[in-house]
């Protein structure tokens, strides 16, 4: 399900986090297109913390920490690189005004970034809102192989030791179901993000992070 504002409709960074609350988010049509709409999926995809699959060959690839991952430190430039053309996505959905607003939801400490940098590169990284005890993932972007997937397999792991309940996915794609995601009706959706909004959470725990906490983590749960 889908609302759309008009160009002229000003969008605010608490409205937007008054939309996440609700449990919708915002989108636009490619980044030339100055418009927003509201996005309510009647099937809606998360990845349970609880029941993430690190795949044998990506374990490999922490184990020889080929990238070095960082939090936080280049939001603006993992915005712009998930705005990026792609293969099979010519087009964004990032618009300036989206990319403005979570500029301010970064500045305030409700937008954060994982990132992957390989000799002192960004090759790769994903950022999404965080409320509570539920993290809304938004977009994830990769140069490198496996530069995108380790991203996400820190932020996993940042998020289970953060007491985190909830990781929106937004949408189910066979990249992220590799991982053990799922989908979900709208009314199981609402009930976890509820039970989610009334956790208090942490991005930033301790002893999260390396490449051993993130195996010895895995290796319990996968």
């Amino acid at each position: 399900m889908a609302s759309r504002g008009g160009e002229g409709a000003e969008i605010s960074p608490a409205l937007l986090l008054k939309a996440y609350a609700c449990g919708i988010f915002p989108m636009a049509e490619s980044a030339d297109d100055p418009e927003i709409f509201w996005v309510d999926p009647t099937e809606r995809g998360i990845l349970p913390l609880d029941g993430v699959h690190l795949p044998r060959s990506l374990r490999k690839v922490i184990r020889r920490r080929r990238f070095e991952v960082r939090v936080d430190t280049a939001f603006a430039a993992v915005v712009d690189g998930c705005a990026e053309p792609a293969p099979g996505r010519d087009q964004t959905w990032i618009n300036e005004p989206i990319r403005s607003l979570y500029l301010s939801l970064f500045r305030n400490g409700f937008a954060h970034s994982v990132e992957t940098w390989m000799d002192d590169r960004l090759v790769g990284g994903l950022y999404g809102v965080s409320l509570q005890g539920a993290f809304f993932g938004e977009s994830m972007f990769s140069r490198q192989t496996d530069a995108s997937k380790v991203a996400l397999v820190y932020l996993c792991e940042r998020l289970t030791r953060g007491g985190y309940t909830l990781l929106d996915t937004q949408f189910l794609t066979d990249h992220l179901e590799r991982f053990g995601a799922i989908e979900i009706d709208r009314e199981s959706y609402q009930s976890r993000l509820a039970e989610a909004l009334s956790v208090d959470a942490t991005f930033y725990p301790s002893g999260a992070g390396t490449a051993d906490s993130v195996l010895q983590l895995f290796s319990q749960t996968s």
